[in-house]
């Protein structure tokens, strides 16, 4: 068990050779943060990256006392890595948010509203909920992979849930502890899992209409990338039905 004293909330950041994205989300978050009345604590979570993401990381520790480097080796994935993120920080909140800063920091209260509130456990940024905007049109091939990944998926997995794919995602300790300690995939598809089992396990999640841009250096394939999703939210399906959830996973990604 790490000595990290506990804080009130944790931003958990994944990356994986995001050397040239990370120091201008740090410094963003970093002044947000310093302006509020948290304790708080941002984790970045390296996937096994190649380029110097774990020297900007390092070297960003100098200036920003609250930020810590967890790393992970070999590559293992987005799941893998927002999952060693969840269950290393201390916060009595917990956030991830994606490397490329798409979802400003000022959009944290909106987002922990619902938490702070107690109507949820878990409050999940949304860009199709009410109040979603942006002033960038996002690329066709994004919508289209989105939304087809949401209908594909949402009626069997997440019913009711909008935008499960959304990088901005808080919550309870409680809730980050129960989910991310019974979670098993790795890739694109474990905002999914997270989400399903929380809807079995009782946990209340609510959809916040988030601010959002699009950072046109997204490495996503819309088409490979929608059937990794695909086969990953069968995957789910299958171990929903043999329930292999039931019993809490040990806590290493």
């Amino acid at each position: 068990m790490s000595n990290v004293p506990c804080v009130d909330l944790s931003v958990v950041v994944p990356a994986y050779n995001e050397a040239q994205r990370l120091p201008p989300t740090l410094e963003r978050l970093h002044a947000f943060l310093s302006s509020q009345p948290l304790r708080y604590e941002i984790i970045v979570v390296d996937d096994g990256s190649k380029d110097e993401t774990c020297a900007v990381v390092e070297q960003a520790m100098t200036r920003i006392s609250h930020l810590r480097l967890v790393r992970q080796m070999p590559n293992a994935g987005k799941g893998a890595a927002v999952r060693r993120g969840m269950l290393a920080a201390t916060g009595q909140i917990r956030v991830m948010c994606d490397a490329d800063c798409s979802m400003p920091p000022e959009q944290l209260p909106r987002l922990l509203a619902p938490i702070i509130a107690c109507r949820a456990e878990i409050a999940i940024g949304s860009r199709y909920a009410d109040g979603a905007k942006t002033d960038v049109k996002q690329p066709a091939y994004r919508v289209l992979w989105s939304r087809l990944c949401n209908k594909v998926i949402q009626r069997s997995l997440v019913p009711g849930i909008r935008d499960t794919q959304c990088g901005f995602k808080a919550f309870t300790a409680e809730a980050a502890r129960d989910l991310f300690k019974r979670a098993t995939i790795n890739g694109w598809a474990f905002d999914l899992e997270i989400l399903a089992l929380a809807l079995r396990r009782g946990f209340v999640v609510e959809e916040v209409g988030v601010e959002w841009k699009d950072d046109n250096r997204s490495r996503i394939n819309p088409l490979s990338d929608m059937w990794k999703v695909i086969r990953e939210a069968l995957t789910i399906r299958k171990n929903l039905k043999k329930g292999l959830y039931n019993t809490a996973l040990p806590s290493a990604a």
